[in-house]
């Protein structure tokens, strides 16, 4: 029987059991505002949905169904390439087990669905720590190259810790290929044959702070939680926040943390920026699991009205706040033609096809920046919620 191996260390079926959670974003916005005081507050009234990766653009005349479509697609096809075998084996680990990868899962057992359809089989291991860890990172990869895998692809979770590991593999004929959310490209030094996933990291982190100075009417201290130390899709984010800031004279960054992707870490630390800091005035967040962190600390301290959250992706409780008002913009990536995509891509560097040739070196998936009156649908479409 077909076998895939998930991130829990369970092996599914070919009949897999599909995550409850569907992707599927509706994204819209409707202007709203906070009791402010000491700054102006932006213009309400804007009606806007900013995809990231394409190009960036307004959706005047899109309704709620046409924009859910621009989001994540649903309706991706194999491309016309044709594989040289029937069979092929993969290796992918990525940062941690997190329902952020569940989703790319999603788009991965689609793409081996309809490979299966055409007669060739997709044999693939998709596994992860419980938290980030390179040194984790690269005994799962050094593992895996002795296991004879067409591909090894990996969501780098250190670019300096994790890079030499791959050059190693590739110097000893291993097929690498990076994928997700993280890359190590050749300007890091990395020889990895290709990437499938968010190159556009560092204006997913610009266009939110973008987003959030304008709500401050530009004037405000900010407070910044990052993820993971090191991770190229986390640091971007963060320089690309504090890039827009330092444009501004009346906006600062009073403190940056790392979370670590978790949700508990998160809280803790925006508990102490709210001590510090009686006049902070929003937070930049740049992973799924820290804008959950941020809105209960905030709620807690029933500073919700004073205080502007953004950050990354669709997670269920950070979608609830953005329907009511907590946090006001979530940047969501498609997390399921990331995963479609990798497959594809494996496919074609297994039959030894390189960049240029059937697929480009680094593959784009596209953010979009969703604000407060796509949340209830967002949250319909997603998990079956009408609250």
């Amino acid at each position: 029987m077909l076998k895939r191996t998930y991130g829990d260390g369970t092996e599914h079926g070919k009949h897999y059991n599909r995550i409850a959670m569907l992707i599927t974003l509706a994204a819209a916005f409707c202007g709203w505002s906070f009791g402010l005081g000491g700054c102006g507050g932006e213009e309400a009234g804007q009606n806007l949905s900013a995809p990231i990766g394409g190009s960036v653009s307004d959706h005047p005349d899109k309704d709620s169904e046409e924009l859910t479509s621009d989001v994540v697609r649903f309706d991706l096809e194999l491309d016309s390439y044709e594989p040289a075998k029937k069979e092929y084996n993969f290796y992918f680990t990525y940062k941690m087990v997190h329902p952020w990868w569940d989703a790319v899962a999603l788009g991965m057992e689609d793409a081996t669905k309809q490979y299966e359809e055409k007669g060739i089989i997709i044999n693939y291991e998709y596994l992860a720590p419980d938290s980030t860890s390179a040194e984790d990172q690269k005994r799962r990869l050094s593992e895996a190259s002795l296991r004879d895998f067409d591909v090894i692809g990996v969501d780098v979770a250190d670019v300096g810790a994790v890079t030499p590991m791959i050059n190693s593999l590739m110097e000893d004929g291993q097929k690498v290929m990076t994928f997700s959310s993280s890359d190590a490209s050749g300007e890091d030094g990395c020889s990895r044959i290709a990437y499938v996933g968010n190159t556009h990291n560092y204006e997913d982190g610009a266009q939110l702070t973008e987003a959030l100075c304008k709500k401050l009417g530009y004037c405000g201290k900010i407070a910044l939680l990052v993820g993971n130390e090191g991770a190229p899709c986390h640091e971007d984010r963060a320089l690309g926040a504090r890039d827009v800031i330092a444009k501004y004279p009346d906006m600062e960054i009073v403190e940056t943390a790392y979370d670590e992707d978790m949700i508990d870490k998160a809280y803790q630390f925006t508990k102490g920026f709210l001590e510090r800091h009686e006049d902070l005035a929003g937070i930049v967040c740049c992973n799924m699991s820290n804008p959950v962190g941020a809105a209960r600390a905030v709620i807690e301290d029933r500073r919700e009205k004073e205080i502007v959250i953004v950050g990354m992706d669709h997670d269920v409780e950070a979608l609830r706040y953005l329907r009511d008002g907590i946090i006001y913009a979530l940047g969501v990536q498609d997390c399921y033609s990331i995963g479609f995509d990798t497959i594809q891509v494996a496919v074609k560097i297994a039959d030894g096809l390189l960049p240029g040739e059937a697929y480009p070196e680094m593959t784009e998936e596209t953010t979009t920046i969703i604000y407060q009156d796509g949340a209830a649908q967002m949250l319909q479409t997603l998990y079956g919620l009408i609250d």
